[in-house]
């Protein structure tokens, strides 16, 4: 084992002893009490299958028929999640083949970060992870479950289900992913019109052109943002079926994948082969390998706020020093856009998820010794799905890569590091996602030029304000204050900017997304605006330190200066209205730094 691997990970353990023992008790004490239909009354019970057919209600009156509960975020106006309208029936069908009832659950809302950049529907987004986990909380708490099967795929969704289904740490899981669209434009050509449009290079139609051409069917999209990541961290984590992260919907493996989920549930149940709750799978060491596999992959930065949340509810510290510490041993292994051209139906194609395991299992960087939904041991994710006479059978991985323009061995890799760095100083902490951004402008130096929001850079930028090397700074975007956005919009002005050889770079208290690309950014600034932190005296032609390479992050303003501002104030009446932001004010009133998970729920108890 890598001694940076073993190092933090007994940190890790360490710092989570109590924490993790108190959560282990709880969900240990929930199943000693057995099938939750058993302490249901008879009323109770006659509720909870009263719609179910007669042979359902026969089974369900005992308690030896393992019961699937199904949580979906399924819609049908966003890509991703349209492919799971079928999935129920698909799940209830192989249930039933197998001698055991699965029952829709409940639904847990999917919103879309695409839809809503650079909107105020984006001022939800964040907060909707832990309105999925109060969601799932709902679905599973009728106490009718003796599994239950995860359904979601994109940004907040999976996060959501993940701290939701460890409230019932005591039953079985499994996720069932959707897969992606196939491939369309190219990212290359997609970015480049973004560009020019942005420049005023090419009109609208040319740009709705070429998104629909990117964005053009069912399926999670191709890029390698949040959502593709969070179906690699399932993987990792031991809580999907190994190679079937990246198999387009709408496929017979994919269907023959979604009913292996059943059996592979049903074998971990009380009833099964080997009684496995999702809660003592979530444990320090599948965390680690999360973090790996995100750091390895080149994955979404907002995964530096959604895998402490994660971790937290499974009893489990994490902190950025930990993700920074492991980038620092994790090689990158990956070239998917934006760090790169390929998309992930190519990665896919070059070996995937269970070559990326294989060869970081061998250069001692991930734990085997784990427990996952197929039983103990991560080598078991070295496998690739196929489809033999209907049924979903194994084959190992690929060995070697088949494009190493995409995809490298461990010790062949794109980078030594894995590219996801801290960087701190007077102004707070902060992450910069490095794997994509040229050496050359991974330091900068510059004067601040400051703006309460992204629409008032864009005005800016329009106006041809910006003539000199700047460090942008957008503040007041925490989520004690707007609900911590993404500020993806700003990316193809930037990049502008970047190309016409300026050199600029982004600090903000707010995200940047799953799509971070080759401008420096600074994200995720803690502390905050509202929670006091230095960002909020920063004023225009204040000189700005963001070195990457050292991991500084510095205001060169004096004490006595900086003591005679007033700090920006955030107009709690601000923006609150409108598109339903009025319904979380008690979300942003409660929001945790970004540090620990920017979540409600409070630090783990």
């Amino acid at each position: 084992m890598h001694a940076t691997l073993k190092n933090v990970t007994e940190r890790i353990i360490e710092r989570s002893r109590q924490s993790r023992a108190d959560y282990l008790a709880r969900i240990d004490a929930a199943a000693a009490e057995g099938p939750g239909r058993g302490v249901l009354s008879c009323g109770n019970l006659a509720h909870g299958f009263a719609a179910c057919g007669a042979g359902d209600k026969t089974a369900l009156s005992g308690t030896t028929t393992p019961n699937i509960a199904i949580v979906s975020s399924y819609n049908d106006m966003l890509s991703a999640h349209q492919p799971l309208e079928t999935f129920p029936a698909l799940i209830k069908r192989a249930a039933h083949e197998a001698g055991a009832v699965a029952q829709y659950a409940g639904g847990v809302p999917a919103m879309c970060d695409g839809v809503t950049q650079g909107q105020p529907g984006m001022e939800l987004s964040l907060f909707s992870r832990d309105v999925i986990a109060m969601a799932t909380a709902v679905a599973l708490s009728h106490n009718m479950f003796d599994a239950a099967i995860c359904l979601g795929v994109c940004d907040k969704i999976v996060p959501g289900l993940v701290i939701g289904a460890l409230a019932f740490g005591h039953l079985p899981m499994v996720f069932a992913p959707a897969g992606p669209m196939p491939s369309g434009l190219p990212n290359k050509e997609k970015a480049r019109v973004r560009e020019e449009y942005a420049a005023g290079k090419c009109g609208r139609d040319e740009l709705l052109r070429a998104e629909s051409e990117s964005y053009h069917s069912a399926g999670t999209c191709t890029f390698y943002g949040t959502a593709n990541s969070n179906q690699m961290l399932m993987e990792f984590m031991g809580l999907q079926l190994p190679g079937g992260s990246f198999v387009n919907p709408n496929t017979a493996l994919r269907d023959a994948l979604t009913e292996e989920a059943v059996r592979s549930v049903l074998r971990i149940t009380r009833s099964g082969e080997a009684f496995t709750p999702i809660g003592h799978i979530v444990d320090e060491k599948a965390i680690v390998n999360g973090i790996v596999g995100l750091l390895a992959t080149g994955g979404s930065t907002n995964h530096t706020i959604h895998l402490i949340a994660m971790a937290a509810a499974a009893g489990v510290v994490i902190d950025w020093d930990d993700f920074a510490e492991l980038s620092s041993a994790v090689p990158l292994l990956a070239r998917v856009y934006p760090n790169g051209s390929a998309d992930v139906n190519h990665f896919h194609a070059a070996g995937g998820l269970g070559f990326c395991i294989g060869t970081l299992l061998e250069a001692g960087l991930l734990h085997e010794d784990v427990t996952t939904i197929l039983g103990d041991g991560l080598s078991r994710f070295c496998q690739e799905p196929t489809l033999e006479d209907g049924a979903v059978g194994w084959k190992p991985a690929q060995a070697t890569s088949l494009d190493t323009n995409i995809l490298r061995p461990a010790d062949a890799p794109f980078d030594d590091e894995g590219g996801i760095r801290l960087v701190q100083g007077n102004l707070g902490r902060s992450v910069v996602k490095i794997s994509a951004v040229p050496q050359e402008q991974r330091v900068i130096e510059a004067a601040a030029r400051v703006f309460p929001s992204q629409q008032a850079f864009v005005d800016a930028f329009n106006a041809g304000e910006f003539k000199t090397d700047m460090v942008a700074v957008i503040a007041g975007q925490g989520a004690s204050a707007n609900g911590m956005p993404e500020l993806h919009k700003l990316t193809p002005f930037l990049r502008v900017l970047q190309d016409s050889g300026l050199k600029v770079a982004l600090l903000t208290d707010g995200r940047m997304s799953g799509a971070s690309g080759q401008v420096l950014a600074a994200i995720h600034l803690t502390p905050d605006t509202v929670q006091g932190g230095l960002i909020a005296r920063v004023r225009d032609g204040d000189t700005v330190v963001i070195d990457a390479d050292r991991g500084v992050l510095e205001l060169q303003v004096d004490e006595a200066t900086l003591a005679s501002r007033e700090p920006m104030v955030v107009d709690p009446a601000l923006n609150r209205h409108g598109m339903g932001r009025e319904l979380f004010e008690v979300f942003r009133r409660n929001a945790g730094a970004s540090e620990s998970g920017a979540s409600v729920f409070g630090p783990v108890a």
